[in-house]
This record gives C-alpha cells, structure tokens and sequence, in this order.
C-alpha cells in the first residue's frame, strides 16, 4: 500500500470498526496535525539535533581559496624538470605574497593558498630540500594538479548547503560552521507530554507492592522523545482519582504539542483515564492489523486540540508502536510529509511465523556476513512484555499481512533501530 497521502484523507474519527493496515493508521493519524510548529532563530552551538525550517545557501566558496592538500611545495609542474629555486614559504593563515615564475617553488603548508602561478603540490616525503632548492625524487610519479583542493569544491557560493526539514547532526554542524553562519532558523522542539496511570503502577526506587509493577513505559517513551529531538513534559505518575488526572490532562494539554500514553484508554473497559479524556476532547478507538500493538487510541483535548495518542500497555508494543505511528506525528509537526520508516533487506537465518491478516514485528539482531550480506534473526521469545528483547534487538523484522512464514534464506525487510555504541 502506497505511504501517499489520500487527497481527502479520512479524519481519525470517522474510522470505522474495521481492523486497519499499519499503513492507513499511520496515514490518518496525520490528521490529528492541524499545522506545524512555529520557527525559533538560535545559535548554531545549540542547534544539535533541531530540524531546519529554512533551506540554507552558501554564502562563500568552501574552501574559500584553492589550497595545498598536504605538506610539501607548490609550483607549475613541468614534466622533466627535477630541481626548483625556493622563493618563499605559504603558510594556511600567511599566503604567499606574489606569484612564482616559471622553475620556482614555495615550501607549503596543507591548507595554504596556492600562490599565484603555482598549479601542483608535491608531498614532502618525494623531496630532498635545501635552502636555496628543492630537488624531486621520483619525478615520474608525479601529476600535474595533484594534492590540490579547488576552492568552492566542497560546495560553491550560492548553492543550496542543506534543504529545510534536514536534521542537524554533527557532520551537518560542522558543514554549517564552514559556511560561517553563527545560528539558524530552526522548527520549534516539539512539546510531547507523557504520563502513566494506575495504582499498581509503581515509580522505580519505591517499594514495589505485592501486586505492583514498575514504570517502565514512561521511561521508555522519554527516551524516544529524546533521541529525536522533543521536549518531554513527565507528569509522572497520575493516581486513580477523577479530579487529579483530568486536572493532569488539563494542564498537559494547554502546554503540550502532543500527549501520550501507554495502556488503560486503548481498550474497552471503563477507567477514570478514559472518563477525563471523554470529558476533555474527542476519542477514537482503534485495532491495527499488527503484533504486538494491535490496540491504539486516538484525539484531541482541550480547546487547542491537543493530539493524543493511547499507545498499547505491554512495553514492547509500547516502543513499536511508537516507532510506527509517533514517529511520523513528530515529523508532521516539524514540518515533515509522511515518509516510510527507513528499511533494509536481509536473509533470514531462521524460520519466522507469522499470520495472514496481520503485520508482525519481530524483534531481531542483524549482522553483515564475510560478502558484505546483511543476515537477520530473532532474538529469541517475542512476548509483548519481554523488554529485554529490546535491549539484544537492533532491529525489526517486518512481515506483512500477506505473510504466513519466512524459511531461512529467504529475504526479508528489516527496520533498523537507533543504538548508540
């Protein structure tokens, strides 16, 4: 199914009870963006991570000036000709003054401006200097333009550096500071708020209760807020009392760009949760043709609106439906069109099962064999609640609705997980 979206896509409300494609959910969850989040001028040291919302054009050549690429002299190289008169020095801050006649050289730095007249850099290491000259050894193996950097060859005045919607990593900083720009207009962080429920649940460093469980969702959606760049706002723990979560939920939702949530309001039942979000907004309750992950909740709040997503309870279902279904919002936010996640193809190590009618993600840990071949295998067990799966995977294996087993050696697509060494 195409990631196109429809002309008229439908809104999240107006789903019916149908079991939907990961692909339509994720397409009809953009609804929920009404437009994205304004423009902020900051200083390049602080824009790690922020996505552009301008195109930026070089304002110089880069390098500014053609230059020596290593240690050694400059000159017109003249095929047979083994010994040079040194008339001088170029250094990368200090260029040579004047422009070399023909036979004469300049010991030079890497990164000094090739003077005037000179059109080769020979390396020091094919060289026997002394004052006055500078003999080649081996001139046969030299090449006429060789150790040279063109100005404007890592990109020219005026071209486009970098389109808006990039994300600034450390090589695209880098490249920035080399057009000397001191800030950039950038998208708003977007402001996701994030909580969880119940009186089970129970905040790591406490006492755990004989029928407690630890916060571990809260956590884990914190962490994939961070690593692409949001703002979290942690309301923590939210107890089973009516006024205290829709209070939570009020507040959330004037301040927030998106609220989240794992467990609870993505299934039928009745809980004090899903009472203040009917209260508070508009909800919609879905099934994706998925595992794990199959329950979502989708709508707004409060009179901006605020999107909110009820992501599934088990934690591993909890971190692949984000990275389905949140992920793409983020980017809406940031100004973004829906774009598939990203994927790679792999061959199977293992059998996998699946069933028709769904799409499974598998948690699996890929490697490259001895020809450069990705492999792929599961990491073991796939129940839902198994986090530790998520820790040994470093991606997912996805296999589509149509699929029913993969037998090793076949091909199959993979989505590679963020993991920092």
């Amino acid at each position: 199914m195409s990631l196109t979206a429809p002309t008229t896509p439908l809104s999240c409300f107006e789903l019916d009870d149908r079991l939907l494609s990961v692909d339509e959910a994720r397409r009809t969850l953009l609804t929920l963006i009404q437009a994205p989040l304004g423009h902020e001028r900051i200083a390049l040291g602080e824009a790690h991570g922020r996505r552009l919302a301008e195109a930026l054009t070089a304002p110089i050549d880069v390098p500014q000036n053609t230059n020596a690429a290593m240690d050694g002299i400059a000159l017109a190289w003249r095929p047979g000709q083994t010994r040079w008169a040194l008339v001088g020095r170029a250094l990368a801050g200090v260029p040579f003054a004047g422009a070399l006649a023909p036979g004469e050289c300049v010991r030079i730095a890497t990164g000094a401006p090739l003077p005037d007249g000179a059109d080769t850099v020979i390396m020091r290491e094919q060289l026997t200097l002394d004052d006055d000259y500078a003999t080649v050894n081996a001139p046969e193996r030299v090449v006429a333009r060789q150790n040279v950097r063109q100005a404007g060859e890592d990109i020219a005045r005026g071209q486009v550096a970098l389109a808006a919607g990039e994300r600034l990593d450390a090589a695209r900083m880098g490249f920035v500071a080399s057009l000397g720009l001191a800030s950039v207009t950038v998208y708003r962080r977007p402001r996701v708020a994030v909580f969880s429920t119940g009186s089970e649940v129970t905040a790591p460093g406490e006492a755990l209760p004989a029928a407690g469980i630890y916060d571990a969702n809260r956590f884990t959606l914190s962490g994939l807020l961070h690593e692409r760049g949001a703002e979290v706002v942690d309301l923590g723990i939210l107890p089973d009392c009516p006024a205290t979560i829709r209070q939570g939920l009020e507040g959330a939702a004037a301040k927030a760009d998106l609220i989240l949530t794992s467990g609870g309001v993505s299934v039928g039942q009745a809980d004090y949760t899903r009472e203040a979000l009917t209260a508070l907004g508009k909800l919609a309750f879905w099934r994706v043709a998925m595992r794990p992950g199959k329950p979502l909740a989708c709508g707004w709040l409060g009179e901006a609106r605020t999107p909110f997503v009820g992501l599934p309870g088990n934690p591993v279902a909890v971190m692949v439906a984000f990275l389905q279904f949140v992920v793409p919002l983020l980017a809406r936010l940031e100004g973004q069109p829906l774009a598939p996640p990203p994927r790679l193809v792999a061959i199977a190590d293992e059998a996998l099962a699946s069933r028709a009618g769904r799409c499974d993600f598998i948690r699996g840990v890929y490697t490259s064999d001895a020809r450069g071949q990705l492999r792929v295998r599961s990491t073991g067990a796939q129940g839902s609640g198994i986090l530790a799966s998520m820790v040994d995977a470093n991606c997912l294996i996805g296999l589509p609705e149509a699929c029913t087993s993969v037998q090793p050696g076949e091909t199959v697509t993979i989505q590679p997980l963020r993991r920092e060494a």
